[in-house]
Formats: C-alpha cells, sequence, structure tokens
C-alpha cells in the first residue's frame, strides 16, 4: 500500500555553520567589541545559547542569527525562543531550542484533519512522525497539499515514500 511520513527535520549541520558564521560575525562587528556577546550551539540537546549584555543586545545577535540561518536555508519556524535569563552581573542569556520531530499535540492535529477532510487515506502517528497510507497516489498527492495548506506554523517535511 502507498505510504509517505510526515515529519520535522531540521539540518543540524546547517545549524551549526549557522552558528559558527555568526559567532565570527560578532567577533568582527564593532558594536559587540568588548561586549559578553556570543552564540554557542549544543547539537546533542539540539539548542543555540544566546549570550548579551542586554535584552536589546539579545536581539541584536538573535537577528545575526536568523540571518545566517536563513543564508544557510535553514527555516526560521524550526527556531523556539526561549525566555531571556539572567546569569549574574548584568549577563544574560536566552535558549533558543530547534525543533525536531513532531509533537503529540501536532501529530494529533495532523491525523484529526485527514480523518475530517474525508480523503480515503489513513493516518497513523509513529513515534515523531506521522505515517499516511492509501490506496492510490493522487490520494495521498491530496492528503499532502492539504497538510502543507491548512499546517503552516511548522517547516514539515515529506518522505520515505513507499509503493
Amino acid at each position: 500500500m502507498p505510504s509517505f511520513d510526515t515529519k520535522l527535520d531540521p539540518n543540524l549541520d546547517a545549524v551549526g555553520n549557522a552558528v559558527d558564521t555568526t559567532s565570527k560575525e560578532i567577533g568582527t562587528r564593532f558594536d559587540f567589541k568588548g561586549t559578553s556577546a556570543a552564540a554557542e550551539f549544543k547539537k546533542k540537546e539540539k539548542e543555540i545559547i544566546v549570550y548579551g549584555d542586554s535584552d536589546f543586545q539579545i536581539d541584536q545577535v538573535r537577528d545575526v542569527l536568523y540571518n545566517k540561518l536563513t543564508k544557510q536555508k535553514v527555516d526560521i519556524r524550526f527556531m523556539d525562543v526561549g525566555k531571556v535569563e539572567k546569569i549574574g552581573g548584568d549577563k544574560v542569556k536566552q535558549v533558543v531550542k530547534v525543533k525536531a520531530g513532531i509533537e503529540a499535540e501536532l501529530a494529533k492535529r495532523i491525523t484529526k484533519l485527514i480523518k475530517d477532510s474525508k480523503i480515503k487515506v489513513n493516518a497513523s502517528i509513529q513515534g515523531e512522525e506521522v505515517r499516511v497510507q492509501g490506496k492510490n497516489f493522487d490520494d495521498l498527492q491530496a492528503a499532502q497539499a492539504l497538510i502543507r495548506k491548512e499546517i503552516d506554523d511548522v517547516p514539515l517535511d515529506f518522505g520515505n515514500y513507499r509503493d
């Protein structure tokens, strides 16, 4: 039975490259000289930590980071920005989590969307992915188009096509 998987899968290597180029630009920019502005990527935890002297500077560093992510063709919707925290003195940090894998709530939303659409396909949650199965490719393509149209708050990928 033909099927495909719907997943949320960022390119972590491209994210790492973007953070590296962000750090290089921070080191050369005049407005960041002598400050604690920095960006650090923890690949295992899938999070970026942004440091600065103030909320305003954190915003500036995050803008540079988003620019570099865009140049690396990483969708900004993968980023989940946390709260700004004080880390001592006048220094602050912000954790930006990189979304990977479909959360249970979003997976339920996708399966409900497909069931309510009356398209002749079945959707099932497979861990951090949603598998969609149908008897013909036209129905699968219709389901894919529906998911793309209705769920636009996260950059979903489709893969693992089977015949």
